[in-house]
């Protein structure tokens, strides 16, 4: 079968081809560029595997091109790139791997095209496209990859409990695999996962965070997370997102499976935006209800609290999955900690003050909220579902109406503990922080206006209560 190129792809792959011959080397497509043609999915890496020395292939080459960077190389593991436009295109020497079984690490041995072939990952993977003129553009298929990607199905190219084995982190990208371009993992396949989840603890945490980030940002994620459920790699990589598992009824009352909501939720807020942070706050929203489950009698089951105790265990959590602690955390368990507002926001008779707070409380993020809360209706009855984002819409016009009339998106009160502190001949201490505090709900509760006389005067009232007197 030939493969055929776009006219930019072609004049790239033949010049690299005909470096290749002129060294007298084979040289070979490989992997996710072979497969991703194949599907008509766009990329612009490029792996290639020649039979030989990668790094003097790739110096090479560079002569044709004249990268900037030149070339980037990387001796421990044999391999080169270079960047051609906005294209990398990584070369490494065809290799035939072994493994001990305490670590993923391969012993590497220099090998043939069919020894790298056959250390693929999946058939999907074991691709390959001659580059030598002879022969330019003629698929390489040993393990019947071609028909796997017309079937969409993800299996390995040679025994799966071995290929597990030897590289734990290739489960994680099974799944990984299935969920960006909605495969289905084959039986066999899956069942050695199954029997092979254990190894997953051998693999570092930053290669995990690595999968499931992206997992969390394909089309529809709940696939991937659904999956590492069922192997049972989220017990070991993830147990407090297993704990959201099951539904439970008493006395005819019941609550709602939380880990498929969450995965319900994860999916309606991936449809809506790209950003992986959001994803994360939809995926962490309910994480506090296993935690603060109770049933009350003549009630039901009840979750009170989830949302602040959700909120303190994002950065533990965070922390497990080395992801990072920064702002990207900090976005995430305030969208955790509020996500309940805006719904007791939607009943008849709310203030303006209850209005001012959350645009308070939720600063620049308040539109990242009101996505996730509109993602949080998973409700089958359609006619509820209308009538919940109605309410919502009518949240955002007060929203809208007060943020125009008091400007308090990321706002701070005209007076400041340098002020209060200037005024009293005050050192740092808690009247300060009494005195600030208090200034800053007196205005949030409209019982003065947003301006610096009129939080000045209650300055002094407070002041005054707290047996403090202005320096003259």
């Amino acid at each position: 079968m030939q493969i055929s190129f776009s006219e930019k792809e072609e004049n790239i792959f033949k010049i690299i081809g005909n470096v290749a011959d002129t060294l007298n080397i084979p040289a070979y497509l490989v992997g996710g560029f072979v497969r991703d043609k194949i599907i008509c999915r766009a990329t612009k890496d490029a792996d290639i595997v020649c039979i030989g020395d990668g790094i003097a292939f790739a110096n090479a080459v560079a002569e044709k091109f004249k990268p900037k960077p030149y070339v980037a190389f990387f001796k421990n593991f044999g391999t080169a790139q270079i960047k051609i436009d906005d294209w990398e295109i990584e070369f490494v020497g065809a290799r035939k791997e072994s493994y001990n079984r305490n670590s993923r690490k391969p012993i590497v041995e220099s090998g043939s095209l069919e020894d790298d072939q056959n250390r693929r990952d999946f058939t999907i993977n074991a691709l390959a496209i001659t580059l030598n003129k002879q022969n330019f553009g003629t698929l390489i298929d040993p393990f019947n990859g071609l028909n796997d990607i017309q079937q969409k199905i993800i299996q390995t190219p040679l025994e799966p409990f071995e290929t597990f084995s030897d590289d734990p982190l290739r489960m994680m990208r099974a799944i990984r695999f299935a969920t960006q371009l909605n495969f289905t993992i084959t039986d066999k396949t899956f069942h050695a996962i199954i029997q092979n989840k254990e190894r997953i603890k051998i693999i570092s945490q930053e290669r995990i965070a690595d999968e499931l980030n992206k997992i969390m940002l394909t089309a529809k994620p709940s696939i991937g997370w659904d999956l590492l459920s069922k192997s049972g790699l989220l017990e070991i990589i993830f147990p407090q997102m297993m704990a959201l598992h099951g539904a439970e009824y008493v006395d005819g009352k019941g609550h709602k499976d939380n880990f498929y909501h969450t995965l319900q939720v994860l999916d309606n807020i991936s449809n809506n935006t790209n950003d992986l942070w959001l994803r994360w706050a939809a995926l962490l929203h309910d994480i506090g209800k296993p935690a603060t489950k109770r049933f009350e009698e003549g009630h039901g089951f009840t979750f009170h609290g989830h949302e602040v105790v959700g909120a303190k265990m994002v950065p533990k959590i965070f922390a497990k999955l080395k992801l990072p602690l920064n702002e990207k955390m900090k976005l995430v368990q305030k969208l955790v900690l509020l996500h309940l507002r805006p719904i007791s926001l939607t009943k008849e008779n709310i203030t303006d003050s209850a209005i001012r707070r959350l645009i308070f409380d939720a600063g620049e993020d308040v539109d990242a909220l009101m996505m996730l809360c509109k993602a949080d209706i998973t409700s089958k009855n359609k006619t509820k579902v209308k009538r919940y984002l109605q309410n919502f819409e009518l949240v955002q016009l007060r929203m809208k109406e007060v943020e125009e009339k008091d400007n308090i998106r990321n706002w701070q009160p005209p007076i400041t503990g340098e002020i209060i502190m200037q005024t009293f001949g005050l050192k740092p201490e808690k009247r300060v922080g009494i005195i600030k505090d208090s200034i800053r709900e007196a205005i949030l509760d409209g019982l003065i206006a947003n301006n610096y006389n009129a939080a000045y005067n209650f300055m002094l009232e407070k002041a005054m209560a707290l047996n403090l007197q202005p320096i003259k």
